[in-house]
């Protein structure tokens, strides 16, 4: 039961949390309907996820097994068979499905938006990320779709700047986790991925530069932009600026001095500096729109 259950990765579920932006940023968080159905989509998306771990590991099986990390991973030492992957990935995909019957509208947008996630996915696993820069956009995509569901099941529009940010924002956070695996290939000789060798650290360096400097600028052209100021009444959520542009600075920080920047999710449960950071840029928006 232990290994089925590293196998599905739980812990990686915080990230499907994404699905509340659009709850979050439309100030819909005192509405119970909405926030309900951000959390069954957020739990949609986690076992749509989970299958997609497995077919991961399925897929990555012998290249984890020549990682110094990976290898532990269930599928990689044996604990779990390939036949017993599959089974589970489909149990997971089933689960996804039907969990989408607990919504009380959207289901069937919703469900496509989903479908179309694992099947991207599928599709990313198999064959698109042996491609650089495809990769990176494949997995940043995959948030969009979350966001998109996210709305689909709250009715909240979406703000094309909260899905230019989504967007620009995981695409900085994979050039991040890329940085990892080119760093261990120059200290290895061996590369973690197949399209890793297409990666240096000048390339990726500058492509974290250029996506987190664009992903603040969208941020504060979000936050003064006439649609956002009539929404919520106030024109000083550019105030939040300032939190936005110190997690950007700490990650970086993470990824270019402390090189830990491998896995987003364990940096965002373990690193208290960031967890601060996200809790005071939270604060400090819903201060803005609910109090001021």
């Amino acid at each position: 039961m232990k290994n089925l259950i590293c196998l599905i990765r739980p812990h990686q579920w915080v990230k499907n949390l994404v699905v509340l932006l659009p709850v979050f940023f439309g100030g819909a968080l005192l509405h119970i309907e909405s926030v309900y159905a951000g959390l069954v989509t957020a739990l949609c998306f986690s076992f749509a996820a989970s299958s997609i771990y497995c077919l991961n590991d399925i897929v990555d099986v012998e290249d984890d097994r020549q990682h110094p990390v990976k290898c532990h991973r269930p599928m990689a030492s044996g604990a779990i068979s390939i036949p017993q992957g599959y089974t589970l990935m489909f149990l997971m995909f089933i689960l996804s499905m039907l969990s989408t019957f607990l919504l009380c509208q959207s289901q069937l947008e919703t469900a496509s938006v989903i479908l179309f996630y694992w099947l991207l996915n599928i599709a990313y696993c198999l064959k698109l990320k042996q491609y650089a820069i495809i990769d990176v956009c494949v997995v940043s995509f995959g948030f969009v779709l979350r966001i998109l569901a996210g709305g689909y099941a709250t009715s909240i529009h979406l703000s094309k700047w909260i899905v230019l940010m989504t967007f620009l924002l995981m695409l900085f956070l994979s050039f991040a986790k890329r940085r990892d695996d080119v760093v261990r290939m120059n200290e290895t000789g061996h590369a973690p991925r197949q399209n890793t060798i297409r990666y240096n650290l000048t390339f990726i360096n500058q492509a974290i530069t250029i996506t987190s400097s664009v992903t603040l600028v969208c941020y504060i052209m979000y936050t003064v932009s006439p649609e956002t100021i009539q929404n919520f009444h106030t024109d000083y959520l550019y105030l939040t600026s300032v939190f936005v542009l110190v997690g950007l600075l700490r990650y970086i920080q993470i990824a270019v001095v402390d090189k830990r920047s491998g896995d987003p999710t364990k940096v965002m449960l373990h690193d208290r500096f960031m967890q601060f950071v996200v809790l005071a840029f939270g604060l400090a928006f819903l201060f803005i729109i609910y109090v001021l």
